[in-house]
């Protein structure tokens, strides 16, 4: 947050430097980054001058550009190209003459001498968007015929110097946003500090009502998100530019001048610390304001143009016919105050922080009110801020302050009773602070003693104190203001001996498993467990009803816990091949979470809810790209397979005792199931539906496992390390060419070997396959080796015939499969 040099001795005198205010703010909690010398206009206005437009000619060789004259008090007139279509002669103008460096937000140019269709031009006649004035760009800048030629610009705009201060404010300390609640605290340092500090709250005695006519009416339908509303009207009042020492403050802090009734909220907004809304009263339907939540699904335009739509649990602020202002939030395009307006209706209220929160983040939306409101705000602030913006807005604008204020506050918040002993206080902080010192300090915080004993203080806490609600606030807030480093250090050095503890088996496995992939030319991602419910909606293996929702989300996009890894990393997939990096090698290890409503229980608070670790590995783009030796190959689906077939070898898992099963569900267009004998689900791999990479825009196949690391973690703690000595004796192998229906898989053709020889077989590998010509309808053909071995002898053809025999005929007779 920006905090102003000179704004904070409006409200406190002090003799510190603009370091030693950030020095000093540091040393309490409020931690200031850093501090910018900065001028109430960017650039501070140098190298512009007030010029007399002395000719004004076309153009030759354009239709809209001018050739002019213009004395700038030199001692020769400079000659400038112009395209404003309102230059003339005998205008007072702005001139930015050669070198001056001109700012358009972040960016800055420097205005040289230059030919501009043919012709000379040295420098530059402005509009006020191009100095940073104001936002008009319709014609350059025409000043009254007094202003004095050679004037220096910074001068006739009265440019001031100031310094901002780059204050941190942590979510706990919203009393500290704002200019007057930085200086509360600074005068608590100063007192502490032993130097006189007295702070002036500005003054609203001066207020009254003007005319007694009934004011539009406030009625607070929903009582649980409007703590306190209060607004008054004023009637009369003339819309136009802020004087100058308003704008000057607003433009300080980096705020753009809208018109005097706005900058006021503006203003008092970075005064207070309390949001404000300015209505214009004629649009106030019905005469009357109604705060309230509106029907799910209305539609409603804010003030950026954008229309939003509403649900049953955003506050309104509205009319008798529709709503006008998300309440706390952001404005409506139609009601607010234009230079039409001459009635006002100034709102200041204090909204439940929850509901303000969730709106926000609902909409994405975080302005400054926003910011506040959901931090929590003290209901009993809204009438004295409401009077002090009524009496700007009055000397600004003029008007008659009409009818008496309508307060609307049902349940009257009072201050918080604390109670805090002296020797909790010593023994938190570690120091004996003396009685006397802990009573100035708790005074100059504001925090009324309410009685006191020798054992301690019972406190009250003003209600503007969110954050100290405890004692051990209360003990934080004296050691901050007492000073950090005044409490000095213990010389008795006290250490204790630890040892280290054994690694997690898990965590070991993980890393051999991440280097395993990286070598193989995978990058490890980290993607957030948060993600959208949306992509949920129309899943039947990962049903919506089955996610974990946030009480609280970020965003809509951001409001239910992940249930698979598949999203994320497709999300990182889509991020890469839009940057064209499209050969996708990712892993990543991460939880999910479901909840089963058939699981829960009365009283068990987590029943329902599940939690598993997970092993995601994604694949896709060219396997083999822009190499010398081989033609660009795509990867595939058994590569994929391949990757996981070695992870599980590496975790210790016998392959020939997993079941990789056809899997049908609707994240997959085709997949396996991996399952143990038992049936315990270890994972899945395929390739990802057609439907969810569309819907996440990407327009090639990827390929996705997901293992559940959990289970693979209980399997591998039943593996038992055994050291067998190579066999010396060979190997044989014996090929058969199959035919077979095609709906059989070579993973029915290896289990059925497998339970057909257990001791003698070592493996099955398929070779070829092939479907075409010459093969009756329905059927293909697989070509398999078996390799058969025996650790104790060489086998002779007659046992190996006998193996084959026996493996062909279960062959036969459970797959139909044929000898070709």
């Amino acid at each position: 947050m920006n905090i102003s040099y000179n704004w904070l001795k409006e409200y406190l005198d002090f003799d510190l430097q603009p370091d030693e205010v950030a020095a000093a703010l540091t040393s309490i909690g409020l931690e200031t980054g850093g501090v910018e010398e900065v001028q109430t206009i960017k650039g501070g206005l140098e190298g512009l001058v007030i010029g007399e437009v002395l000719t004004c000619e076309d153009h030759p060789n354009s239709d809209h550009l001018h050739i002019t004259t213009v004395n700038v008090g030199g001692e020769a007139p400079l000659q400038i190209v112009c395209g404003a279509p309102n230059v003339a002669a005998g205008q007072k103008v702005v001139v930015a003459v050669n070198g001056t460096r001109l700012y358009d937000g972040d960016q800055c140019f420097t205005i040289k001498k230059s030919k501009i269709r043919g012709v000379e031009s040295n420098g530059m006649i402005c509009a006020e968007d191009e100095i940073g004035i104001g936002t008009d760009h319709s014609g350059i800048i025409v000043l009254p015929a007094d202003a004095v030629v050679g004037t220096l610009a910074k001068d006739y705009y009265n440019v001031k110097s100031d310094y901002v201060l780059e204050v941190d404010i942590t979510p706990n300390r919203v009393d500290a946003t704002s200019h007057y609640g930085v200086a509360r605290d600074l005068a608590a340092y100063l007192k502490q500090a032993g130097k006189p500090a007295a702070l002036r709250l500005p003054s609203v005695e001066a207020f009254k009502i003007d005319d007694e006519t009934p004011a539009i009416e406030v009625i607070v339908e929903n009582e649980e998100a409007c703590l306190r509303y209060s607004g008054v009207t004023i009637k009369g009042v003339t819309v136009k530019e802020s004087p100058e020492w308003l704008q000057n403050r607003l433009r300080v802090i980096g705020l753009r001048p809208i018109n005097n009734v706005v900058d006021v909220t503006n203003f008092i907004l970075h005064e207070l610390g309390q949001p404000l809304h300015s209505f214009d009263a004629a649009k106030i339907k019905g005469n009357k304001v109604v705060v309230k939540a509106v029907e799910a699904g209305t539609k409603f335009v804010t003030l950026d143009g954008v229309e939003r739509t509403l649900t049953d649990r955003d506050l309104m602020i509205c009319n008798t016919e529709e709503p006008m202002c998300i309440g706390g939030v952001f404005g409506g395009l139609d009601s607010g105050v234009t230079e039409q307006t001459t009635d006002v209706f100034l709102e200041s209220a204090c909204f439940h922080p929850t509901w303000i929160r969730k709106t926000a983040r609902r909409f994405g939306l975080n302005t400054d009110a926003s910011f506040r409101f959901e931090r929590g705000l003290d209901p009993n602030n809204t009438i004295y801020v409401l009077k002090r913006a009524a009496l700007l807005i009055q000397e600004l604008a003029g008007g008659k302050i009409t009818g008496a204020i309508q307060d609307v506050y049902p349940k009257v918040v009072e201050p918080y009773r604390v109670e805090v002993s002296y020797a909790k206080i010593n023994s938190l902080i570690g120091k004996e602070i003396p009685v006397e010192t802990v009573k100035s300090i708790v005074d100059s915080l504001e925090m009324k003693i309410e009685s006191e004993t020798a054992e301690g203080l019972c406190l009250r806490v003003p209600v503007y104190r969110i954050d100290v609600q405890r004692d051990v606030d209360v003990i934080e807030d004296i050691l901050r203001i007492y000073g950090y480093n005044n409490v000095e250090f213990n010389e008795e050095v006290k250490a204790c001996l630890s040892y280290q503890t054994p690694t997690d088996h898990s965590y070991k496995m993980q890393n051999l498993i991440s280097e395993q992939l990286c070598g193989c030319g995978f990058n490890e991602i980290m993607n957030n467990s948060l993600t959208r419910s949306a992509y949920y909606s129309d899943l039947t293996v990962y049903p919506e009803k089955n996610c974990v929702r946030l009480m609280n989300p970020l965003s809509a996009d951001l409001n239910v816990m992940r249930q698979t890894l598949l999203f994320g990393g497709l999300e990182s997939a889509e991020h890469n091949m839009k940057r064209r990096r499209g050969n996708i090698r990712f892993y990543e290890f991460g939880n999910c979470y479901q909840y089963d409503e058939t699981k829960k229980k009365e009283g068990e608070t987590l029943a329902g809810f599940s939690e598993d670790y997970r092993l995601g590995i994604w694949l896709a783009g060219n396997r083999v790209e822009n190499s010398w030796a081989h033609p660009n190959e795509k990867t595939t689906v058994y590569e994929l397979k391949a990757y996981v077939e070695n992870v599980l070898s590496r975790l210790g898992l016998n392959l020939g005792k997993l079941v990789f099963g056809v899997l049908t569900d609707d994240i997959y267009s085709a997949g396996l199931s991996i399952t143990t004998q038992s049936g315990r689900r270890l994972g899945s791999l395929g390739i990802v539906s057609k439907k969810i990479l569309k819907a996440m825009d990407i327009d090639v196949e990827v390929y996705f496992a997901e293992l559940s690391w959990t289970a693979l973690m209980k399997e591998t703690k039943k593996n038992k390390v055994t050291y067998t000595e190579i066999s010396k004796f060979p190997a044989v192998k014996r090929d058969l060419a199959l035919l077979l229906d095609k709906s059989v898989a070579f993973a029915d053709i290896e289990k059925i070997a497998g339970e057909s020889e257990r001791k003698l077989l070592k493996s099955v590998t398929l070779f070829d396959v092939y479907e075409g010509k010459n093969l009756p309808a329905g059927k293909k053909s697989y070509a398999v080796s078996f390799y058969l071995q025996d650790d104790n002898k060489t086998l002779n053809d007659k046992q190996i015939d006998a193996i084959m025999k026996k493996i062909q005929t279960n062959l036969e007779q459970k797959l139909g499969a044929q000898l070709r």
